[in-house]
């Protein structure tokens, strides 16, 4: 672990260099200690870090790497089920018009690409880059395929897609560069939901096909 100034008012909280099990259950340890406490303003978890906000005006950041040592020495919470959620995706077609790439990156044919991805679980590692949107955790190897050389102008809301070892969905229409296998008609954004985006840190994802309308 390594912590370091990233500005006046935060601190960079690093679990090593590589996506992996272990560098998430630090993050995800360390940013649920850290909710609500009244030093913190802000959090920002990522895949192996956590970006910690404070007011410098009423705490330096030694004071916030000690509440990160003892957040990290108190002695873990119990181990809470993480709530499942299915995710119904219909592959292919318009509404996954890169499967056919990942499946000749990969060597798979489409449907083993699918098989492959729909048989995996996912975990959600953190959200973020625009509203809700879920990172994921648990892509098969074999299913890494690279993004896109020039991002999309638009990609539509609900696609379903792979950025080199990682899987997500867009919960709304924006541009980006990951491969689109596919697209769910679930909302993972609803501003009138309690609460608005439908995963969280922790969740456990599976994808089901679903027939083409």
């Amino acid at each position: 672990m390594t912590i370091r100034p990233a500005s006046d008012r935060s601190l960079h909280v690093v679990f090593g260099d590589r996506i992996s099990a272990e560098a998430y259950a630090a993050v995800a340890r360390l940013t649920h200690a850290l909710t609500g406490a009244r030093e913190v303003l802000n959090l920002h978890p990522a895949y192996t870090s956590v970006l910690i906000d404070f007011d410098p005006r009423r705490y330096t950041h030694e004071r916030i790497e000690a509440l990160v040592h003892a957040c990290l020495e108190a002695p873990a919470p119990p181990h809470l089920e993480p709530r499942q959620v299915e995710i119904p995706v219909e592959f292919g077609g318009d509404s996954g018009p890169d499967l056919y790439d990942v499946a000749r990156h990969t060597g798979l044919s489409p449907e083993g690409v699918i098989e492959r991805f729909t048989g995996a679980v996912y975990e959600v590692y953190f959200v973020g880059f625009s509203t809700c949107f879920p990172y994921l955790g648990g892509l098969p190897e074999e299913l890494a395929t690279p993004r896109l050389s020039a991002p999309r102008k638009h990609v539509p809301e609900g696609s379903v897609a792979i950025g080199g070892p990682q899987a997500g969905v867009y919960p709304l229409a924006s541009p980006g560069g990951w491969r689109l296998i596919g697209r769910t008609r679930l909302r993972l954004f609803d501003p009138a939901a309690v609460p608005p985006p439908l995963l969280r840190m922790g969740d456990h994802v599976r994808f089901v096909p679903e027939a083409r309308r």
